[in-house]
């Protein structure tokens, strides 16, 4: 007796219905906001990105885009059918690459976000070590916020980060690999003058410059909840960045002042260019770790990052 198999339907839609230039038509529709726009970056005519959509749309069953007086908006279902075709594009990418890497020995590209503090200490020393073994791999580095990188992890536009899971969405879908936390001092320039002041408060320093990472991320929410707490207004002279560079010249040639991990500024402490202000904050960041995609095989050169990665943080104090 021979057996039949049944594809569930998801396979039937994917095998029957699913083409590649509706997946690229959906990303640029994503990107754009416009049907025209959207046709021109995917080479499409604007008859024919009109009507695979509506194809898409009659197999799913749903809409996927509300038309607008000026272009088009994703529906709930187009947000789900964006990302997914992103990564799924991102997928058939990184096919091509390994493909290509298996042909010409261990190379490619292999692209990696990272919150601050690992910036400047864990990923250095493994980019190092990976190129002593494997100097033709390109390694593409993005220094961020959590949020936005996982975003882009999720997409399938980084092979891993070096964050922190923000939502229970993501935690569903991806890997967590825990490496270590951030204590925060309060730093300034040497011979600052709040640099010795006998039992410094909080409200003394509410009227000085700081700098400030962008809203939304995890330190400003905690600073802000740290000023709230004590009935203090928040600061009005801020700078926001995250660019290190940046962060370092604005203390060393003012009165600013900037809450950060000792180890970002180990260097200019040492040298006693830089101070921590007498003050303790209390505030720790939440354990910043690896983050790859579940169900993901990752390329040959991800994955060798991904496990000097592993080396340099088991060797580190």
């Amino acid at each position: 007796m021979t057996e039949h198999r049944t594809n569930k339907p998801s396979d039937r839609f994917v095998r029957s219905h699913l083409k590649t230039r509706q997946l690229v038509l959906l990303v640029e529709l994503g990107r754009h906001g416009s049907i025209l726009h959207a046709a021109q970056a995917a080479n499409l005519t604007q008859p024919a990105a009109s009507k695979l959509l509506a194809e898409l749309e009659h197999a799913l069953g749903v809409q996927l885009f509300e038309r607008l007086p000026r272009g088009v908006a994703p529906t709930l279902y187009g947000d789900v059918m964006i990302r997914r075709a992103g990564a799924a594009l991102a997928e058939m990418d990184a096919a091509h690459q390994e493909v290509m890497e298996l042909l010409s020995g261990l190379s490619g590209r292999v692209a990696v976000g990272t919150v601050m503090t690992p910036s400047t200490s864990l990923l250095p020393e493994a980019v190092k070590r990976l190129k002593q073994n494997y100097p033709r791999v390109h390694v593409a580095i993005t220094v961020d916020t959590s949020k936005p990188m996982i975003q882009r992890l999720r997409a399938g536009e980084l092979d891993l980060v070096i964050g922190r899971i923000l939502d229970t969405e993501s935690a569903a879908v991806l890997n967590f690999e825990p490496l270590n936390d951030e204590p925060h001092s309060l730093i300034a320039r040497a011979g600052h003058p709040l640099a010795t002041r006998a039992n410094l408060q909080l409200a003394e320093l509410v009227g000085l410059g700081w700098i400030l990472p962008p809203s939304g991320s995890i330190l400003r929410d905690r600073l802000t909840a740290l000023f709230l707490s004590q009935g203090l207004d928040q600061p009005a002279e801020i700078v926001e960045t995250l660019a290190l560079p940046v962060i370092t010249n604005l203390l060393l040639d003012s009165d600013m002042v900037c809450a950060l991990p000792t180890e970002l500024v180990q260097p200019y402490l040492d040298a006693k260019l830089l101070s921590i202000l007498p003050i303790e904050l209390g505030i720790r960041m939440d354990l910043y770790g690896i983050v790859t995609r579940k169900n993901n095989q990752l390329s040959p050169g991800a994955l060798a990052m991904l496990q000097t990665l592993r080396e340099v943080a088991i060797t580190r104090p």
